[in-house]
C-alpha cells in the first residue's frame, strides 16, 4: 500500500473565522481516499527581515518543515484591495529565503478563495499564481473562486453549497493525480 499524499494547506488571513479558513477545513472533508490534509496558521510569522534569513525565527522554521514533509500545497486567499494578502506575501517569502533553500521548489499548488463579493478573490488568485507559479507547479484548474460566500456557508463554517462541494472535490482530485504524475516523472528523472 502506498504512503498517502500530504497536502499542507494555510490561508493568507490571521483572522479567527474567515472564510478562506472555512474553505480549507471543508477541503479537509472532500479529499481524495489516499491524500491527508494538514492546515498550518500563518500567525506569529513576523514580517520578512533578510538580515535574520540565515537565524530565521522559529515560525519561520516551523513552516519550512511543514513545506518539506508535504507532497503539495493548498493555499486558501483572500482578497485585499484587489491583490494577495500581505501576511501571505510575507509568509511565502519568509520561508522561500535564503537563496537555495526553497522548499516550495518543485511542489503542486493549488490556490482556492471564498469571498463575500460578487467577483470573488480573482485579482488575489492571479498575484497568489504569480507569486507561487515559478517555483512550484500548478495544478491544471489552478483554482476554485466561491463567490458570495455568505450564501455558501452555513453559521458554524460548514460549506453547504453542493456546486463548491463538487468544484472544490474536483480540484483536489486534480491535485492529487498531478502530484503522483510529478513525483512519478522525477523519479524516472532520477534513474536517468
Amino acid at each position: 500500500m502506498e504512503p498517502k499524499l500530504k497536502i499542507l494547506g494555510f490561508a493568507g488571513s490571521l483572522r479567527v473565522g474567515p472564510y478562506n479558513k472555512a474553505f480549507l477545513r471543508a477541503a479537509a472533508d472532500l479529499l481524495p481516499d489516499d491524500t491527508t490534509l494538514e492546515i498550518f496558521d500563518l500567525n506569529g510569522i513576523p514580517p520578512f527581515n533578510q538580515d535574520l534569513e540565515m537565524d530565521m525565527p522559529a515560525r519561520v522554521k516551523q513552516l519550512k518543515s511543514k513545506i518539506r514533509e508535504a507532497d503539495a500545497m493548498l493555499i486558501a486567499t483572500p482578497e485585499y484591495n484587489y491583490s494577495v494578502p500581505r501576511v501571505l506575501k510575507n509568509a511565502i517569502d519568509s520561508a522561500s529565503r535564503p537563496y537555495g533553500d526553497n522548499p516550495f521548489n518543485e511542489k503542486p499548488v493549488a490556490i482556492i478563495n471564498a469571498s463575500i463579493g460578487m467577483l470573488g478573490g480573482a485579482s488575489a488568485i492571479s498575484f497568489t499564481s504569480d507569486v507561487c507559479v515559478p517555483e512550484m507547479h500548478p495544478v491544471n484548474g489552478l483554482e476554485v473562486i466561491v463567490t458570495f460566500a455568505q450564501n455558501k456557508f452555513d453559521a458554524n463554517g460548514k460549506l453547504t453549497d453542493e456546486n463548491t462541494r463538487n468544484f472544490l472535490k474536483k480540484l483536489l482530485q486534480n491535485l492529487a493525480i498531478w502530484t503522483k504524475k510529478l513525483v512519478h516523472t522525477v523519479c524516472e528523472l532520477g534513474q536517468t
